[in-house]
């Protein structure tokens, strides 16, 4: 388990980096009015999206395989869980789930659009909610102690 721990740990600095990126890229390929570039702009936001479902695969067996996950709701209930615990046993997963599907639907709209400036504004806009939704729930605790 503690090696799941440390792959979902290391791999989420990743992750935010490479979101980070492939928001900025869209952003500025969106406002500065640019083509969209198969070979760059298309293969940042894959990365982005690849990783992103690989940190949820790698979070939803840590959470079934760690005591602070489902076992410390069903052991405590909601109502016993303290505001840290209920965060990693709920909230992160729950929230971090709604932010892979935003980004998902980025990729499949941008998909739909032929004009870079659409392709752009899809992802900007699914991938930076994504991005705000990760960052309103990292346990922001554990990473700097």
């Amino acid at each position: 388990m503690e090696i799941i721990q440390t792959v979902h740990s290391y791999l989420a600095y990743i992750v935010l980096a490479v979101l980070v990126l492939a928001v900025i890229n869209a952003l500025g390929g969106w406002l500065g009015n640019k083509m969209f570039a198969p070979e760059k702009d298309r293969r940042i936001s894959l990365f982005a999206l690849i990783l992103s479902h690989i940190q949820l695969l790698v979070g939803l067996g840590l959470y079934f395989v760690s005591t602070s996950g489902l076992n410390a709701v069903q052991e405590f209930g909601m109502g016993g869980l303290t505001p840290a615990a209920r965060l990693l046993a709920v909230e992160h997963p729950f929230i971090n789930i709604l932010a892979i599907i935003l980004i998902t639907v980025g990729w499949s709209r941008h998909k739909k659009f032929v004009d870079g400036k659409n392709k752009f504004k899809a992802i900007s806009i699914f991938y930076g909610l994504g991005l705000l939704l990760f960052l309103s729930r990292i346990p922001w605790g554990q990473w700097f102690s």
